[in-house]
């Protein structure tokens, strides 16, 4: 296999990134600096950065493994939660060394993504490929018909950048629940947008993400999804 087609199925990290920490020659293999193009087998001691990497993946009948969960709220998408739940463990061992694509905050519901196939995540996250995600949300109090088009048509400022996305009613009649489709993801942008109007998100539910829908996976539980 390729050197950096290794790394990025090894550490989760896009090909481009792998290309980049091979140029910067943070990659020996057997004790000696990789280099672009590099093939490998299952046999080669590969060192990512002083980090011995799992070969186990180079192994013939190795593949990808992307999973979905319906996250839960009260879970932290981490691998240590500080005192808190984790995703982790919501899954067997089997799936431990997945990897999660973006991120749902603790008080946040619904699809996530994990996998170990860094061209997937690529694919997925970076603001070139503008995947749509969808979420379902509920405010403290009715949104105002003003406030819906300044974020639906102007954006909202906020510290880091302007905030635009659509808004749809979920339900006729109820002005608080909504649709919020989007096409990036900053960190809590959702909650953020609002707050800045005046509002709280009380509940904040994501279920879809580019091509992936969790459709009627139960809370809490994961699936690995037919289309991959």
């Amino acid at each position: 296999m390729r050197i950096n087609k290794f790394l990025a199925l090894a550490t989760g990290i896009s090909r481009r990134s792998a290309d980049a920490e091979l140029t910067r020659g943070s990659v020996q293999v057997n004790g000696t600096m990789a280099s672009l193009g590099q093939q490998v087998t299952s046999a080669d001691i590969i060192v990512y950065n002083g980090r011995q990497l799992d070969t186990k993946i180079l192994q013939a009948n190795a593949s990808h493994t992307t999973i979905m969960l319906n996250k839960p709220v009260g879970y932290v998408v981490s691998r240590n939660g500080q005192g808190s739940r984790t995703i982790y463990d919501l899954l067997p061992a089997q799936y431990h060394n997945l990897k999660p694509i973006g991120r749902l905050d603790k008080d946040s519901s619904g699809l996530l993504l994990l996998t170990n196939d860094g061209q997937l995540a690529h694919d997925l996250t970076h603001p070139s490929r503008q995947k749509e995600k969808v979420y379902e949300i509920q405010l403290d109090k009715p949104l105002q018909p003003l406030h819906r088009q300044m974020i639906s048509d102007h954006g909202i400022q906020l510290d880091d950048g302007v905030s635009k996305f659509m808004v749809e009613r979920l339900r006729e009649g109820d002005d608080m629940q909504w649709r919020v489709v989007m096409h990036e993801g900053r960190n809590r942008q959702i909650r953020r947008t609002f707050a800045a109007l005046g509002y709280t998100v009380t509940k904040l539910h994501r279920t879809t993400f580019g091509r992936f829908m969790l459709s009627g996976l139960p809370s809490g539980s994961y699936s690995e999804p037919a289309d991959r």
